[in-house]
């Protein structure tokens, strides 16, 4: 059992108060947890400290569940034996902070709480007394109902009490400390780089930090250590990695913070397959140790190339627990009457779509809602066809399909169809006829809306793989250049360098993904390690060589310095942790998070700053706009 050092003592003391009894100067809170009480402690002497999470007043008898950060305990209050503790559990009410000396006992057969971990024990309280009173929440903390995500941000230091809430982030603890001990184990070293660096080009847009000693210079808040990491590298630290922090101000998501966390590793002398196997042997570790629940899929995960799950899922990150997998039927199109097929494929578009199981069932309006979800995804609209009666896909009649648009697909079409996508009686087909991108994008959206809706998705099924083997270039249409499809300082494979001099979007990228359940958990590359590659690479985005030199002169310069050949990955923290306690997104995993318009309602961040500091910065501010405190008694900007 876990307790602290005061369980040693022998006299145990309150400490002095108007609410409690007047014992010695000397101060004790607590010998033990609430939570780690057990039936073993029975007739031990116990002080404990926490909060009142319910109160139960049967009029003789009071209870109070007694929490603290390690859970629950039933403490109970007679008047008869301990009467000036009944008192002040009179006094007491939902969150006040309340200190409690007794006694460890065994509930009454028939009253333990097997949903309390020391549900079979109850505290009879010698001595209580009340370290702080609280107001009444704007939320019930002891109960798990739903409340209105801006009001418990704007008080998330009370959502956080909440046991669930709670929780998470003992997860969270667990899984960093995982990855901390793992790592060591292997000999990386754990080594802290500059949250105060240089704006430079990597994909989204920089926090920028005015410099007072510099007027009109800035620092950036690092994206990520990408180049910092690569610097250690040719430092001579072959395996580096850390709990970094990092800062996009981009445009939120579910899984999108401007500041989040992210286990960035880097590692010398290696290649592609090292980094995989560490990843791989790091999940397959953490999965079974954090949520033995879980049924993790075989070890060794699958490695798909790029072009392959693209064709198969539509996607860079497929969830590979259920099948629906793409086919593509473009080629059937020109069999048709259909003008819309005729149109697309004519453009250079695709028709593409899979069969759901059982999925004929759906209703008009069911289906007429899978038509909307498409178009709010981008796409211009469904094809479905249901499969209905006995038999084979061979014998279908007219009289077996169900259709919108039954009259403009024959027979041969729909057979064609089905047997591509492998659709049997009682499935429905559905297709998407776009362009390649709008396509794949509205059937992997799709796709997974279709395992949810038909319950395919086991949230039990942790199934793992890595995608590599991605594009190292994607055109710009706007830009008319090329963009890194994962960063600038991504290596080309070894095969396709002179591809760079040729036919650039033909290059593969040492580039890989691991993605979990439909999710990307961590993302990396070998890297550039020449300087000759690399200037050739940006030279391909656009830059000439004297903005490259301005911007990267520094890991330019390096890279002369014998830089060895290395590569890593980034984890996401965040997301690793939603995984593993099934939150919806990961603002439920981070302590205090913005809001999705980027707002802290808690702090009343951002927020306008006075004049003097922006002076002493050399700023002027031209344009402002006035910030609204979006729940009622959020802060407001004091700029006297």
């Amino acid at each position: 059992m876990r307790h602290s050092n005061e369980a040693q003592n022998t006299h145990i003391r309150l400490p002095a108060g108007r609410h409690g009894l007047l014992r010695e100067t000397k101060v004790h809170y607590k010998t033990h947890y609430c939570g780690d009480l057990r039936k073993g402690d029975s007739g031990q002497e116990v002080l404990l400290a926490g909060w009142v999470h319910r109160r139960r007043d049967h009029g003789r008898l009071i209870f109070i569940d007694l929490r603290d950060t390690r859970g629950l305990v039933q403490v109970v209050f007679n008047p008869k034996t301990a009467p000036e503790a009944h008192a002040v559990a009179e006094q007491v009410r939902n969150e006040y902070v309340l200190c409690v000396r007794g006694t460890v006992s065994p509930r009454p057969a028939g009253t333990e709480n097997a949903g309390l971990p020391s549900g079979e024990v109850e505290v009879v309280a010698g001595e209580a007394q009340i370290l702080n009173t609280a107001k009444t929440p704007p939320f019930y903390i002891n109960e798990e109902v739903e409340v209105d995500e801006l009001l418990r941000l704007r008080y998330r230091y009370l959502d956080l009490r909440r046991i669930s809430v709670h929780d998470r982030f003992a997860v969270r603890h667990r899984v960093n400390k995982y990855i901390r001990d793992f790592l060591d184990a292997r000999g990386f070293y754990e080594i802290e780089t500059p949250i105060l660096t240089k704006s430079t080009p990597e994909g989204a847009r920089d926090y920028l930090v005015p410099s007072r000693v510099y007027p009109g210079n800035f620092y950036a808040l690092p994206q990520s250590p990408q180049q910092l990491k690569q610097l250690l590298m040719v430092a001579g630290f072959e395996k580096y990695y850390q709990i970094a922090r990092c800062f996009r101000d981009e445009d939120f998501r579910a899984d999108r913070q401007a500041e989040f966390t992210q286990l960035d590793l880097e590692m010398s002398f290696i290649d592609q397959k090292d980094i995989l196997d560490l990843i791989e042997e790091l999940y397959a570790g953490m999965i079974p140790a954090l949520r033995p629940d879980l049924k993790l899929a075989p070890v060794p995960f699958p490695r798909l190339a790029y072009d392959d799950v693209m064709r198969r899922y539509g996607t860079d990150k497929p969830d590979i627990r259920y099948g629906m997998e793409l086919a593509d039927v473009t080629d059937l199109g020109p069999t048709c009457d259909f003008a819309v097929f005729r149109d697309v494929i004519a453009a250079g578009g695709q028709i593409r779509g899979f069969a759901a199981p059982g999925g004929a069932a759906f209703t008009r309006r069911e289906i007429d809602s899978l038509t909307q979800f498409v178009e709010d995804q981008g796409g211009k609209g469904l094809i479905s066809v249901a499969l209905l009666g006995e038999g084979g896909i061979d014998d279908l009649t007219p009289e077996d399909i169900r259709s919108p648009m039954h009259r403009y697909l024959s027979m041969e079409l729909i057979k064609g169809m089905a047997q591509r996508t492998g659709a049997k009686r009682g499935d429905l087909l559905i297709l998407v006829a776009d362009e390649p991108k709008v396509a794949s994008a509205a059937l992997d959206a799709l796709r997974r809306e279709m395992a949810a809706r038909l319950n395919l998705a086991d949230p039990q099924v942790a199934a793992c793989c890595f995608v590599v083997d991605f594009p190292l270039f994607d055109w710009s249409e706007s830009e008319q250049r090329w963009d890194s499809v994962h960063h600038p300082f991504t290596a080309p494979k070894a095969e396709d360098l002179a591809l760079l001099e040729t036919d650039p979007g033909k290059a593969r990228s040492k580039a890989y993904d691991f993605v979990i359940n439909g999710m990307e958990g961590a993302g990396g590359s070998i890297r550039i390690h020449r300087r000759e590659v690399q200037e050739k690479v940006f030279e391909l985005l656009g830059m000439a060589r004297e903005e490259a030199q301005y911007r990267f002169g520094h890991m330019l310069e390096a890279f002369e310095y014998g830089a060895p050949p290395h590569g890593g990955i980034a984890a996401g923290i965040d997301r690793t942790v939603a995984f593993f306690t099934g939150a919806p997104n990961i603002r439920e995993v981070i302590a205090f998070p913005k809001t999705q318009s980027a707002y802290d309602p808690m702090m009343g961040a951002p927020s306008p700053v006075s004049p003097k500091q922006l002076e002493e910065l050399g700023i002027a501010i031209t344009k402002s706009t006035e910030v609204i405190a979006p729940v009622e008694g959020a802060p407001q900007a004091d700029l006297q």
